[in-house]
């Protein structure tokens, strides 16, 4: 080296060194030649293999910590000298490639350290090799990938990644959200990532349209909003999903739910029974919709429909479609709704709906009793009730003005469980309920919890439990046998039929049986067989729950209140005479009436069963259960033996 390049060499360390006390760092430039006792005492990183000239100089950068100004003070400056770096490479690599790619991976990579490492020399920043590393990652990431986010989406632990403007970026790993140390450059550069996003999916973000859905390739879920929607910057949220989609032993694995809850739902599914999966935002709905559908048999014809596509089914014959918003001139859009429609042409077994938003719902329960039976969606509530609830405004929303009792009757014909989901205050995600829709009775759709989730208390801030059985049979369990679905013994706790059997039949309804209310005794559903409960004490019987219930069918009797009244006194005499007494020696009496307004029908056909007085009675409130059988009154009484 000539004495002129060692001099210039001296020239470039001192440069370096005012750069980095800046930064809180005493730098000294080791020069070519120069002998160990110059330099000071540190850290000197050491060139990488193969590296180019300027690159071992880059990388010969002795680096010693000084008794410098506080320790936030230098991290700031520290950052901004990094910053700066970046940013001079960022302008040097556009320079030099403008917005062309047609660079091959490894070569890209090699590029991007020659840039960074003249831009090293030349200025006389000096850095470690750590953060010569780092930043040349992530000017790759920013290329290629999605910038900041890059790390974050391959981190299996996030489930979730929102941005709030460009500095500020949260994550969420076990059911809980913390803050991350990462951030963009600027607004722009958020938006440059967001374009990056949407732009192989044909979509669009800008102030005319300022919020977008989308979708990665690996099928997370991606909303992004920006001004003036949103006033704290670009704002982005994903949703992560797995590569390989979850499955039962995965969800298992997480307390989801047990492996035999499961199997109950899977001869749901393939007993072709129709399934709302609800539950709040973020309480794994889609998961669940993604493990039910692999329930599905392979030999079926199964049509998607989804805003973006983020379901993953592995059977053979999937047809998936995708809404699409409106062009730049607000035409072109495809909704749901018209892709469901669509779907009904296209021959399908079943139809999977990502999620019920608005009118599409109504498409859906048409659907679901028009010969796509089995078929599956989502909704946002709070609990199957509040499902139930929602689908009505939903379909309200199609603009129709349908009697709120039809809805609610198509509702109750379509829909036949409510498989609920909720982030408990653990963070952790559960299927808390499975609920039957059995039928509608005063404009009021019946519905009835066949498995609850029970909490067995907290070990190490996490909640315990299970689903139980709540001791109610559904009266979808013969479709199971029509299918050739057999269950385990013991039915997951589901009451055998014949116990069962002690319930009232209903009416009209779907199911057609009555599967008790609520863990109710048989006095309080109706008696056996609807013909009550006599009991003997003290020289009295005591005789309860007598319904409108023929004998020897065990089915009501038609639904006129006169004709119900008569086959309660029947059924009231031959209970009375089979315990030693007679209507004659009745001395009080109660009665239910369903509706008040045929108090004085009912009234006459009492009093024509007792030739001299009648007894003394009041009427009393008729339970549940009765009202759900289909009961218009039910009688009980007091007699002497």
């Amino acid at each position: 080296m000539s004495l002129l390049q060692r001099v210039e060499r001296v020239r470039q360390a001192e440069n370096a060194r005012a750069e980095a006390a800046k930064a809180g760092l005493t730098v000294e430039a080791a020069a070519t030649g120069a002998t160990a006792e110059a330099a000071p005492a540190g850290a000197t990183a050491a060139a990488p293999a193969g590296a180019t000239p300027d690159a071992a100089q880059a990388a010969a950068i002795v680096v010693s910590q000084p008794p410098a100004p506080p320790r936030q003070a230098r991290s700031s400056a520290r950052d901004e000298l990094l910053r700066d770096i970046t940013l001079r490479a960022q302008h040097e690599f556009s320079r030099e490639h403008g917005s062309r790619l047609d660079i091959a991976p490894d070569a890209l990579r090699t590029r991007i350290e020659e840039i960074f490492d003249r831009i090293l020399v030349q200025q006389g920043f000096a850095v470690t090799r750590d953060e010569r590393v780092r930043l040349v990652d992530e000017m790759l990431q920013e290329i290629t990938g999605l910038g900041p986010l890059e790390p974050l989406l391959l981190d299996k632990s996030i489930t979730e990644i929102m941005v709030n403007g460009p500095q500020r970026i949260y994550v969420e790993r076990g059911g809980k959200i913390q803050r991350v140390d990462a951030h963009f450059m600027s607004n722009e550069h958020v938006r440059r990532i967001i374009d990056r996003i949407i732009a192989p999916l044909g979509r669009r973000i800008d102030e005319s349209s300022p919020r977008v859905d989308a979708r990665l390739p690996d099928g997370s879920r991606v909303n992004a909003v920006i001004a003036p929607l949103s006033l704290v910057g670009p704002v982005i949220t994903i949703r992560k999903f797995s590569a390989t989609p979850f499955t039962v032993d995965d969800l298992v694995g997480f307390g989801t739910a047990t492996s035999e809850m499961f199997d109950f739902v899977r001869a749901c599914v393939e007993a072709r029974l129709n399934i709302f999966v609800s539950g709040g935002t973020g309480s794994g709905k889609t998961t669940t919709l993604n493990v039910l559908s692999s329930f599905i048999p392979d030999d079926e014809r199964i049509v998607t429909i989804e805003d973006a596509a983020e379901l993953q089914l592995r059977q053979r014959h999937v047809v998936t479609l995708e809404a699409r918003p409106p062009n730049l001139e607000g035409r072109g859009e495809i909704t749901i709704r018209d892709l469901l429609r669509n779907a009904l042409h296209m021959r399908p077994d079943r139809i999977i709906v990502g999620e019920c938003r608005a009118g599409e719902a109504l498409d859906m329960l048409q659907a679901m009793t028009t010969g796509q039976d089995g078929s599956l969606s989502t909704g946002h509530a709070n609990s199957p009730k509040d499902m139930l609830r929602r689908i009505e405004t939903m379909v309200l929303m199609t603009g129709y003005e349908l009697p709120l009792r039809a809805i609610r009757e198509q509702i109750a014909s379509a829909v036949d469980v409510i498989v609920h989901t909720a982030r408990l205050k653990d963070g952790s995600r559960k299927i808390v309920n499975i609920s039957e829709i059995y039928g509608v009775e005063d404009d009021e759709i019946l519905m009835q919890d066949i498995f609850v989730f029970e909490q067995t208390g907290i070990r190490d801030k996490k909640i315990e439990g299970t689903l139980k059985a709540t001791g109610i049979r559904p009266t979808f369990m013969g479709k199971f046998k029509a299918h050739g679905i057999q269950l385990p013994p013991g039915e997951f706790g589901i009451p055998a039929e014949e116990v069962a059997a002690r319930a009232v039949p209903v009416g009209p309804g779907k199911g057609g049986s009555l599967a008790g209310d609520q863990g109710r005794s048989p006095d309080e559903s109706g008696g056996s067989s609807g013909r009550g409960r006599a009991v003997t004490a003290g020289g009295m019987v005591y005789v309860s729950g007598v319904g409108p219930v023929d004998p020897d069918t065990g089915r009501i009797v038609s639904a006129g209140i006169k004709e119900q009244t008569r086959q309660c006194m029947r059924n009231l005499e031959a209970l009375l005479g089979a315990s030693g007494s007679s209507l004659e020696k009745i001395v009080w009496a109660n009665w239910a009436l369903r509706d008040p307004a045929e108090s004085d029908t009912f009234s006459e056909e009492w009093v024509r069963w007792f030739p001299n007085d009648t007894p003394v009675g009041q009427a009393t409130m008729m339970p549940p259960a009765q009202r759900r059988a289909g009961f218009r009154v039910s009688i009980g009484v007091i007699a002497e033996v």
